[in-house]
């Protein structure tokens, strides 16, 4: 076990604490980041928790890998629905056809993932 050093501010002993989870924090994509913003300013008190607990990078991580296997899924299945049309021939009717799949599949996952 770590010993616990103190920091002295205005006389008054502040613990030192250091996270492992620091680490995990950079490996986040835009999901990850969603989920802690979503933690932080709607259920505070379990972010607090899972923060001191050192448990919070390891769910956002989670959390993250999760959304992103579950967006390809749904991009598959949006796919084979509604198939997108050839590139080829109308690129502008792809990029429209493609990014409207893309933000259903981003709301959906929201939905379902992120604000839980």
């Amino acid at each position: 076990m770590e010993k616990l050093t103190y920091t002295n501010v205005n006389g008054y002993l502040i613990p030192n604490i250091t996270y492992k989870s620091g680490n995990q924090m950079e490996q986040l994509g835009k999901y990850g980041f969603l989920r802690r913003d979503y933690l932080k300013n709607h259920r505070n008190s379990t972010y607090q928790v899972m923060l001191l607990q050192d448990t919070i990078g390891e769910h956002l991580l989670e959390v993250d890998k999760a959304a992103r296997e579950r967006e390809e899924v749904i991009l598959k299945q949006l796919e084979e629905k509604e198939p997108l049309p050839d590139k080829e021939k109308n690129q502008m009717a792809w990029v429209r056809a493609a990014n409207q799949h893309r933000a259903i599949a981003e709301e959906i996952i929201l939905k379902e993932l992120i604000y839980v």
